[in-house]
């Protein structure tokens, strides 16, 4: 067995990672491997000590497509995306001794991980048929498309949101007859602190994320981005009224509009709405066949009055409204499955993959350093790794 290295980082946060630890049968660092670590996910039962890695077929594909994509231009884009893809992927040159980026349009270049990200997402809408023929993204099984982005914590989910507002709004706004593109936005938090920390993805805050990073190429897009019609709430906001058993003049029910205008609010007014779920991995929609115990749920860090009230609520709304599509982003796409083993939970809408081994080998993640395991992370019987 190697000899645990003095330093896990491997690869810049900035550029496509060229190289990964490889790892024993004990998830213990065995060597470094050319070459990009292949998507996957991680099962490990500490029950037997055991561990088994199962590849992500369909986002390794995805992958391979996006960079010829890539490197054939961006063909198919919007003159919107292609503008906006230009201004994101152009940066600076690093400076040691100041240790700055000097000369870029912005004083931190995005990661790529979020780079490859967003650009997943604008190749599934945008990008010809040729380079999407055979990749299909099986959905939940509900009546809206749900694309899921899986991103170590850490790695930059706020940041992937504030591209994904800008790409689309500004899409909207220039054409507003596309409907791959809308400029009505409602972001679902997982609480009250997560709520409070994504004001900044609204474009009127003192400290938004888009004139701090400077996500629009020039001033007139910067303008256009106001026109978004914004709202983040807090997963609760998607639980039902309780029936008013006492008051002097009984209300009964809440109907399904009444619902959608009170969670919306300003948003009502308004029909395809684009949905962002923050930690996608507490709204997921259960199955009638499944029966999952309370148990299990907790195990996963899932709570399941929350998981199947946030769906709820999303369908409430898309059958008065219509849900234009959603997009999912958590380090963890998994749902209880009712089974012992759990490769079947994985969200199987996953478009790219930038899991936990990637941040520590980008310097993104830091680890303790006792850890016996530098790359293991246990939750229960499935890992939300690479």
């Amino acid at each position: 067995m190697a000899d645990k290295p003095n330093s896990l980082v491997i690869n810049s946060p900035y550029d496509k990672p060229n190289q990964y630890w490889s790892q024993d049968d004990n998830g213990r660092v065995a060597g470094v491997v050319e070459g990009r670590r292949p998507a996957a996910y991680e099962l490990y039962d500490p029950r037997n000590n055991t561990r088994r890695v199962e590849e992500l077929e369909t986002v390794n594909r995805i992958r391979q497509r996006v960079d010829e994509w890539r490197d054939a231009g961006w063909p198919g884009v919007t003159s919107v995306s292609r503008e906006l893809l230009n201004h994101w992927y152009s940066r600076g040159e690093w400076d040691p001794d100041s240790k700055r980026w000097n000369g870029g349009p912005r004083p931190y270049p995005f990661y790529y991980c979020q780079l490859e990200a967003i650009e997943s997402l604008i190749w599934w809408l945008e990008a010809p048929e040729e380079y999407r023929q055979g990749i299909f993204l099986q959905g939940d099984g509900g009546p809206w498309e749900r694309i899921c982005n899986k991103m170590a914590t850490g790695s930059g989910k706020t940041s992937l949101m504030a591209l994904i507002i800008t790409w689309q709004t500004l899409n909207a706004v220039t054409y507003p007859k596309d409907k791959r593109y809308s400029k009505a936005i409602f972001v679902v938090a997982p609480g009250l602190t997560v709520k409070s920390r994504l004001q900044v993805l609204n474009p009127g805050n003192e400290s938004n994320v888009y004139d701090e990073f400077v996500l629009c190429p020039n001033e007139a897009m910067r303008q256009k981005l106001n026109q978004v019609s914004l709202v983040i709430e807090n997963w609760h906001s998607l639980m039902p009224l309780k029936e008013q058993t006492r008051s002097v003049v009984k209300k009964g029910k809440e109907s399904d509009e009444a619902f959608t205008r009170r969670v919306l609010g300003k948003l009502a007014s308004f029909k395809d709405i684009l949905v962002i779920n923050d930690e996608a991995h507490h709204a997921y929609r259960q199955k009638a066949e499944v029966k999952v115990s309370k148990k299990e749920a907790e195990e996963m860090g899932i709570d399941l009055e929350e998981a199947t009230r946030w769906i709820e609520g999303l369908d409430r709304i898309h059958k008065t409204r219509r849900i234009r599509r959603c997009f999912d982003v958590t380090a963890t796409p998994f749902s209880p499955t009712g089974k012992k083993n759990t490769e079947k939970g994985l969200f199987e809408w996953i478009i790219s993959d930038f899991g936990l081994n990637d941040a520590i080998e980008a310097g993104l993640v830091h680890i303790p350093a006792h850890r016996e395991h530098p790359f293991r992370t246990n939750m229960n019987t499935y890992s939300g790794s690479t």
